[in-house]
């Protein structure tokens, strides 16, 4: 019971941060395609209100991950370490940047500093994913083979297919929380985004099967609960694609592409999920034969679960206190003043 918890509660960290940071981080690749000055500006402050709380369900998932199950955490890292390293720096990097832009407008370089991090952050966080379809080999406790054995090609379309998305959340969001010819420019190039994030995704999941961690799909159960999660991640995104290119404007028109890709994301992610439980890592290491001792489980999952709340009401008020959306131009003295 206490492993069926964890296991959860390691799934809502991950869902929650791949949703939340992966908008922002999005945003920032965004900003790398935009060269008006004022609309670059707008999609940095609109990142800068809510970053901070978007990165904590990032310690969580470390936390619940070390904690919950250190025997997998312990075998990950070796396979990672350079990916998860430049996702770390580039993180870093994008905070600073973040703060200094904001406070010193207009701030060219720390705005370009901003969208490079969010880009390598996205790109490494999809390359470190990748790392974990080779199989890990242990001798005693020790991961066995060279450095960078799990580097492989399918890393990189995996690192590809995680920027595409989360810059299409980054369009939908902005879309929604803009307007004028930002908003415009974000339809056009967040229903771009979506489509290849799309063909990213069908792209990786074809190529499992070329990978020491193929989908298992022997069982009816599984094999139809994975076919009707990808339905909804299909329909998701084909829900938000379609409102990219519409024209009308109206709050639930605008809402409906973040919405789309809210659903294929959440949902995409579920269906991996389902094709791979319980094994964590390939050949043979599961969510049982890596976790940790009881009493641990139990300390730390009540310290986490107090925590939880205390994140979700961060981030609701966080998204609240900034509602609506507005030209771009406006926000920078409104959320700079708030912030001063």
């Amino acid at each position: 019971m206490t492993t069926t918890l964890w296991s959860l509660t390691v799934l809502l960290c991950l869902v929650m941060y791949v949703v939340l940071d992966g908008y922002d981080l999005g945003i920032g690749v965004a900003t790398l395609f935009e060269r008006d000055p004022a609309h670059r500006r707008h999609l940095l402050e609109s990142v800068a209100v809510a970053w901070d709380g978007n990165e904590t369900w990032l310690i969580l998932l470390g936390v619940a991950l070390w904690a919950g199950f250190p025997l997998a955490f312990g075998t990950l890292l070796p396979h990672a370490y350079l990916p998860m390293t430049l996702m770390l720096f580039s993180l870093v990097v994008r905070g600073v940047a973040v703060e200094m832009a904001s406070q010193a407008p207009p701030a060219p370089r720390w705005t370009t500093a901003f969208g490079v991090a969010s880009l390598l952050a996205a790109f490494g966080q999809g390359f470190a994913l990748g790392t974990l379809t080779s199989a890990v080999h242990l001798r005693g406790d020790t991961v066995t083979g060279p450095a960078f054995g799990a580097f492989s090609w399918f890393c990189a379309l995996s690192g590809a297919a995680v920027t595409a998305g989360y810059t299409a959340l980054g369009y939908a969001y902005t879309r929604l929380k803009s307007a004028g010819l930002l908003r415009e420019s974000a339809a056009r190039r967040g229903a771009v985004a979506t489509a290849v994030a799309g063909v990213l995704l069908a792209a990786v999941l074809f190529a499992l099967d070329t990978t020491d961690a193929p989908l298992d799909l022997r069982t009816p159960a599984r094999a139809f609960a994975f076919a009707g999660l990808l339905l909804f991640a299909a329909g998701g995104g084909a829900t938000a694609l379609a409102a990219f290119l519409r024209k009308q404007r109206s709050t639930a028109a605008d809402a409906l592409p973040l919405g789309g890709l809210v659903t294929a994301t959440v949902s995409a992610l579920l269906a991996l999920v389902v094709a791979r439980y319980p094994v964590v890592v390939p050949p043979d290491l599961t969510v049982g034969s890596t976790a940790g001792p009881h009493t641990t489980m139990v300390f730390v999952l009540v310290g986490i679960g107090l925590n939880i709340p205390l994140v979700l009401a961060y981030n609701v008020f966080a998204h609240r206190a900034f509602a609506g959306n507005s030209h771009a131009g406006e926000p920078p003295a409104l959320v700079t003043g708030a912030r001063s």
